[in-house]
């Protein structure tokens, strides 16, 4: 696969800070992770009502934990924030982002109950071999931009920002 794209214009903001008004989702997502951004980007490009908003738990200075959780939870597991103050982890953060979107099709096996176990273990699995998966598929992020002595992280989702 090749590098991650630029964000849509549409959504020219950096992604870590939140959307006016209140999403229907947020979604809590590690930013350092290439495959964890690009399906952020996919998301992202099929929110054509603006119901999600993304939060990257890697970016400098993070400190808005979702209630009940601290980093270890968010670097486990996807997690997300319903707007009703709902917390959804994991599987079931993907199944709501993917559903709110019009991408149900996409995680249909996760309805599946019989299949949620084995689901599980395997999300679980490769949450954890996260960073080896982007690379082994070629994934990888944008490079940094410097500022003099100040260097910051890229990001698809800042306008401007491209991968050289």
């Amino acid at each position: 696969m090749s590098a991650i794209p630029a964000a849509p214009s549409r959504k020219a903001c950096a992604m870590s800070e939140h959307t006016t008004g209140t999403p229907a989702l947020t979604l809590y997502y590690d930013g350092a992770c290439a495959f964890c951004t690009d399906a952020m980007l996919t998301l992202l490009r099929h929110d054509r009502s603006g119901v999600l908003d993304f939060v990257d738990i890697a970016a400098p200075g993070f400190a808005d934990f979702p209630p009940g959780t601290d980093m270890a939870a968010l670097n486990a597991r996807l997690h997300a924030v319903t707007a009703d103050g709902r917390v959804l982890s994991g599987l079931d953060s993907m199944q709501a982002a993917y559903s709110l979107v019009g991408m149900g099709w996409a995680v249909l096996p996760l309805r599946i109950r019989p299949l949620r176990p084995a689901l599980a273990w395997a999300y679980d699995h490769f949450a954890r071999n996260r960073y080896r998966v982007s690379r082994l598929l070629g994934m990888r992020l944008p490079a940094p931009h410097c500022d003099g002595d100040v260097c910051h992280r890229g990001s698809p989702f800042t306008k401007g920002l491209r991968d050289d």
